[in-house]
């Protein structure tokens, strides 16, 4: 049998796969609006709210009692111990909270800085425990938290609570009359048949209108709830996760790591540069000019065709020292700046290259030297891997960022994965708070987008 495919589904010659088709269209065109009341989504949110009201009554009235007890008794030596148990307390508190916005709301926050527990002598005690407590500004803010939501909450519980009830009692209004009939007021009269039983109303409008009240009332009910919960996430977002400060510190320390690896990687390179390289040829040019002294009044020819030989080593030797220095930190760089160096990277590029440098001025030496490297690689890149007819280099700065775009026409499918030359890359530029994209579809091209901090 023949199919076809039309705007309702696939249907063919039979009724039956046409009307399934149909069905399968209307389904599809409802709107998402109408299905939001009774999504998962929506009941997940509203769980939270439902659920988050006794939570907070308890938390706050444990919260208050634990800090105004701790602070009456601030004057003895019991003040501080039941302060810092409430502050601990509090922070348990956050893992609870934490765990229920994940699971209801798909709310993912990292918990914050652990407790340095440290006394002045280097060991964990009770003393140094409760002293890294009430020095952490993370149960401050834990406490701050189940200070903040129980109001709310409570305000939260009330709006949501009302909106619902109220939107799905007058939206089935109608089902009153024929499920209490005997509550239908003057308006209803009840006849009992063979076990069924009819409503006749003398005022239809009135359920019709407060029918459509209570639908429009259901539909926003969602949204409402949304915006409500919307709140609580930036309430847990912001004092039961870590703070910047400690993010930073995480951030920067892991950057760090980054910066101490990849110099010593380049230091291990430029040993074994030098051990592999121009060392081994001085070496060999030591060892030919020892013979050839030696063979200078015996054989003058031989030794001065061994001189000959030591002389073109010598030149070897000096390139692959000058490629080394270059390597290291280009004197063209230093001179002239990014236009001379990455002009001078680019005619060495097996493909042709165009480079535009608009700068009005020079960065900072660090961020230059960085950006000359990643120019160099991803230059490299497309001479090794990219088949590529031409490319070009882009260098410009917005605003406090330098920007470098590097585009070649070869057959892209570059990926910045762990393990290869461009994730290397990546590590490097964030360790300075850079970026790198990398924009490569297979057939190319291939888009390498890298993007620095301008320090002038």
């Amino acid at each position: 049998m023949a199919t076809q495919y039309g705007r309702y589904g696939t249907y063919g010659r039979d009724e039956g796969e046409y009307a399934y088709g149909a069905r399968e269209g209307r389904r599809r065109r409802m709107p998402a609006v109408l299905l939001e009341p009774v999504s998962g989504r929506h009941w997940r949110e509203l769980a939270y709210v439902l659920l988050g009201f006794p939570v907070s009554v308890t938390l706050f009235v444990f919260t208050v009692t634990m800090l105004s007890v701790g602070a009456g008794l601030l004057v003895t030596f019991l003040g501080i111990p039941v302060l810092a148990a409430g502050l601990a307390a509090c922070r348990g508190f956050g893992v609870v909270e934490r765990a229920r916005a994940r699971g209801l709301l798909g709310l993912e926050v990292r918990d914050p800085e652990p407790l340095r527990v440290r006394g002045r002598d280097g060991r964990a005690g009770v003393m140094a425990w409760m002293a890294a407590v009430l020095r952490s500004g993370s149960s401050w803010r834990h406490a701050l938290f189940v200070l903040v939501q129980f109001p709310w909450a409570v305000f939260s519980f009330c709006v949501t609570l009302t909106v619902w009830v109220f939107g799905w009692t007058m939206l089935t209004y109608p089902l009153w009359f024929w499920v209490f009939p005997m509550y239908a007021g003057q308006d209803g009269l009840q006849l009992y048949g063979d076990q069924h039983h009819r409503v006749y109303l003398d005022n239809p409008f009135e359920i019709t209108v407060t029918a459509s009240v209570g639908l429009l009332v259901t539909l926003a009910t969602p949204w409402i709830v949304r915006a409500l919960t919307t709140v609580d996430r930036l309430l847990v977002h912001g004092l039961l996760g870590p703070s910047r400060l400690a993010s930073r510190v995480v951030e920067l320390e892991s950057d760090r790591g980054v910066v101490v690896d990849t110099a010593a990687a380049d230091l291990r390179r430029i040993e074994r540069d030098l051990h592999d390289g121009a060392q081994a040829r001085l070496v060999a040019l030591a060892m030919d000019l020892g013979l050839a002294k030696e063979r200078l009044r015996e054989d003058p020819r031989g030794a001065a065709r061994m001189v000959d030989e030591a002389h073109g080593e010598v030149k070897t030797a000096l390139q692959e020292l000058r490629d080394l220095a270059r390597g290291i930190h280009p004197a063209v760089l230093t001179d002239r700046g990014l236009d001379a160096a990455l002009s001078a990277v680019a005619s060495r590029c097996t493909v042709p290259v165009r480079v535009e440098v608009d700068l009005g001025a020079r960065p900072v030496a660090a961020i230059e030297g960085i950006a000359y490297f990643t120019v160099s690689e991803l230059l490299q890149n497309v001479s090794k891997h990219s088949r590529a007819r031409s490319a070009s280099v882009d260098v410009w700065r917005v605003e406090d960022r330098l920007m470098l775009q590097v585009v070649d026409d070869g057959v892209g499918g570059a990926e910045a994965s762990g393990g290869s030359g461009l994730a290397g890359l990546a590590e490097r530029l964030d360790a300075v708070d850079g970026i790198l994209v990398v924009d490569s579809p297979v057939g190319g091209p291939t888009r390498v987008t890298a993007e620095l901090p301008w320090r002038a």
